[in-house]
């Protein structure tokens, strides 16, 4: 690192900054400053939650698994299939529902629809569950970027949280997403400045394609991931990663109170259609990178000092590019890091601001501003010192993925059942979560060899729907005021998805033409 590559780094760090002071000029309430007073367009919706999935492991851990972890190679194409078909549950079931009550926090919706024992309960796993999640992920960002800066790892866990806490306080949901925006920008370019210097430095497109292994062609895996000690099974990634996105999108208040920062649904839809249709782009770019960094380590390019998977992307951009673009990908794998922890914050004090402080004590409107950016302030600072507690533990990342997909269904199920079905009780709900999660948890225990985690969002799902509807039954029909409004009708949604036909017909579209493309990179390697 020379004095120009800290200096650009220096310069990006204050830009971020600066952007949110001017970002949050004028912010007068709750509204403004968690769903950016809903008035935030659709492309910058789409593309700050597009870049909030995007974080340094992704830069990095990706083109290693093309490149070179062991069964690894371009069966990474699987994890899109679902994306396109996820958008389309989330945009006829949920996210119109959410708008239509103005909510900031979805977890309200469980308390109109079941009381406030659901709210509190739900609201509270995600709470620690992101709360931790977002720690191990500042944890395993500043490892690589440790190597990268050349500073210690302490110091490296203190620039990301303190920099994204100072911007994320001051602008709130505006700052989020507009930094988001240029995030995502620096990193593109970051990633196409890597390709094209690997490119040239075996030769050209024609030779990088040449020197990476055929075996790793292979883009299709037929198992299933049940029973067989699949690590890539294409049923699990279809089925289990459609309840996942599902989720992910429709309930996460990560990713929920973005898209309710748009001013209309049509602009909503927009957003979530741009991040159907732009997320097999994006996981290309990472692949075609994984291509290139395989071609120049294949050909001994002086690749000194890559002793596991995950070192060839540091060790390329220290090894190979110059001075001051060498900044701009630390900025670059930088932006990753902090683009996931910014919005995990904002939800995070969104979610204890709605679902508990003002719940438990009602604050006046001129203080609830005040509040919530302490609230931010608090998390960020919790959030920032977790992180020192995961050093040394180097399978932890992969813990926090399966802990999520053990939660993610069983959520999903409560929200579905409240709006799917008048009969879901609180009771019902409760224990339906509970045995969803309990039933993922045995088999994370006793069958984690033979059945591949992804497939825990689906039973997750199907356990917890089945056990609310059981439990519900035994207990009290629900009262007829906690339903009007708050389920959905048949009648309405046809009504309603009349006018977006084209757009699902969209999207099915390009999930039809993404698995073409993996049948077709799959054929090179037979």
């Amino acid at each position: 690192m020379t004095g120009l590559d800290w200096g650009i780094i220096i310069a990006y760090m204050i830009a971020m900054i600066l952007l949110s002071v001017y970002l949050g000029r004028g912010q007068e309430s709750e509204e403004d400053y968690y769903v950016g007073g809903r008035n935030l367009p659709w492309w910058a919706v789409g593309i700050s939650t597009m870049a909030t999935q995007t974080s340094v492991i992704s830069f990095v851990s990706i083109p290693a698994f093309v490149a070179m972890k062991e069964g690894g190679g371009l069966t990474w194409l699987q994890y899109e299939l679902a994306v396109p078909l996820a958008m389309i549950v989330v945009m006829v079931f949920l996210l119109p529902f959410f708008r239509k009550l103005e909510l900031v926090s979805v977890y309200a919706y469980l308390e109109m629809r079941f009381g406030p024992s659901v709210r509190y309960f739900l609201s509270g796993v995600f709470l620690v569950s992101r709360g931790l999640g977002t720690g191990v992920g500042i944890y395993a960002s500043a490892v690589v970027l440790e190597k990268c800066l050349g500073i210690e790892l302490w110091q490296t866990i203190i620039l990301i949280g303190v920099i994204t806490v100072i911007y994320d306080t001051i602008g709130g949901m505006t700052a989020v997403v507009y930094s988001d925006v240029i995030q995502m920008a620096v990193l593109l370019g970051g990633l196409v400045a890597c390709i094209w210097l690997a490119a040239d430095e075996v030769g050209g497109v024609g030779a990088m394609i040449d020197a990476f292994p055929t075996e790793r062609w292979a883009a299709y895996d037929p198992s299933t991931g049940i029973g067989d000690g699949s690590d890539t099974p294409f049923w699990g990634f279809l089925i289990g990663g459609l309840c996942l996105y599902v989720s992910y999108y429709g309930v996460d208040q990560s990713q929920a109170q973005r898209e309710l920062s748009a001013p209309t649904m049509a602009e909503t839809r927009k957003a979530l259609v741009f991040n159907g249709l732009a997320r097999f782009p994006l996981t290309l770019l990472y692949l075609a990178l994984g291509v290139a960094l395989g071609a120049v380590y294949a050909q001994g390019g002086g690749m000194e000092g890559v002793a596991k998977p995950d070192d060839l992307v540091p060790v390329f951009i220290l090894q190979h590019l110059p001075e001051g673009l060498r900044a701009v990908l630390l900025a670059a794998m930088l932006a990753a890091a902090m683009s996931s922890l910014d919005s995990a914050l904002n939800s995070l004090s969104a979610a204890t601001m709605q679902d508990f402080i003002e719940k438990i004590r009602p604050l006046r409107p001129e203080r609830r501003l005040m509040v919530g950016r302490i609230t931010t302030v608090i998390w960020g600072a919790a959030i920032t010192a977790s992180a020192f507690l995961f050093g040394g533990q180097e399978t932890v990342v992969e813990v926090i993925n399966k802990v999520g997909s053990a939660f993610y269904g069983p959520i999903l199920a409560a929200f579905l059942m409240g709006l799917l079905t008048r009969r879901a009780n609180a009771v019902g709900v409760l224990g339906g979560v509970v045995a969803g999660v309990a039933f993922n948890v045995c088999m994370w225990l006793l069958y984690s060899d033979e059945l591949y985690w992804m497939w825990w969002n689906l039973f997750g799902l199907v356990i917890a729907a089945g056990a609310t509807l059981a439990l519900s039954l035994l207990g009290p029909r629900p009262a007829a005021e906690k339903l009007d409004g708050y389920t959905l009708s048949l009648g309405g949604i046809l009504a309603e998805e009349r006018k977006w036909l084209g757009t699902h017909a969209l999207l099915i579209g390009y999930f039809i033409l993404i698995l073409v493309c993996t049948f077709y990179v799959d054929s090179l390697a037979r």
